[in-house]
């Protein structure tokens, strides 16, 4: 009885150590395999607004495909369109449709819709006004309007912040604001970054910005009683808003696929999308096309 004991003994043994090494090879491939899958570098470039998202995605990314280089850099839409147009990065960010931008072939580049942008007119906090008529923005634009106590708030110059020529984030607001109207001279930041600073640090300043870079710096400004919500944008109550596009050219490489891929994974939208301040396209109840006309989703 001792003996047949021992014996039991050696057999459970061993086989706690042959599925324990059995499990450690599984681990050891499946990591080896997911490290292996894709390799490569990818260069992305343009849309400030979408930035911040493809940053944050690219880092996680890069820890589950370590053989992947990913490099990510702002410059604007206009940027990401034209580099990506001529093959000097593998990916360019843009806030509006290629379509939509001068110089662009959009025929030759491959739509990837990623996300939805709000965007919003912020000022400087001590100005004194949390809302404005769509009227009353256009006016202050094109520099009809130019003290803050002719719309409700203290008797203080209004200061112009603009976007530069080429930003997917003016581009959206001319769109659906401006109605044709040209904007007043005014001074021009290239990023929503550099835009949040300056509207926070300087008396009566005004400007616009991706949802993503609103916080508690500024001041977001409803209009016509509407505020500047995600829920607002699916239903296209909120009107200023755009799809942020990943463009590529040609075919994309393995690995510039994978990423892409990645973006679209319920992982990202489901989670990072809203964590960082966007919306996912299929939270959207309207959809929007190239000359920005708005239907519902079918």
């Amino acid at each position: 009885m001792k003996k047949l004991t021992k014996i039991a003994t050696v057999i459970i043994a061993a086989s706690a150590i042959l599925v324990g090494c059995g499990k450690s090879n599984s681990s050891s491939s499946s990591s080896s395999a997911s490290s292996k899958a894709v390799s490569g570098k990818i260069t992305i470039v343009g849309s400030t607004a979408l930035q911040p998202l493809v940053e944050k995605a690219a880092e996680n990314f890069q820890t589950d495909n370590s053989k992947v280089s990913i490099t990510v850099q702002g410059g604007g839409s206009g940027t990401g369109l034209s580099q990506v147009q001529s093959g000097a990065v593998t990916i360019g960010n843009s806030d509006i449709f290629a379509q939509q931008s001068d110089g662009i072939t959009a025929s030759k580049l491959k739509d990837n819709q990623v996300a939805v942008v709000g965007m919003a007119p912020v000022v400087n906090k001590d100005v004194g006004v949390t809302n404005l008529t769509m009227k009353q923005l256009r006016e202050i634009f094109t520099g009809k309007i130019t003290n803050w106590k002719d719309v409700g708030g203290k008797d203080q110059s209004i200061v112009l912040i603009n976007r530069a020529e080429g930003s997917g984030t003016r581009a959206t607001f001319e769109t659906n604001v401006m109605n044709g109207e040209t904007a007043a001279k005014s001074q021009e930041q290239d990023s929503n970054g550099t835009v949040q600073k300056m509207v926070a640090e300087t008396p009566g300043a005004i400007s616009y910005l991706a949802f993503s870079y609103v916080t508690s710096s500024v001041q977001a400004l409803s209009l016509d009683g509407v505020k500047p919500t995600d829920a607002n944008v699916t239903t296209n109550k909120w009107k200023i808003w755009s799809y942020e596009h990943m463009y590529t050219k040609g075919t994309p490489n393995a690995a510039t696929k994978a990423f892409l891929d990645y973006m679209k994974s319920d992982k990202v939208q489901k989670s990072l999308v809203k964590e960082l301040g966007y919306i996912s396209i299929s939270k959207m109840k309207v959809q929007k096309d190239a000359n920005n006309k708005v239907t519902d989703v079918k």
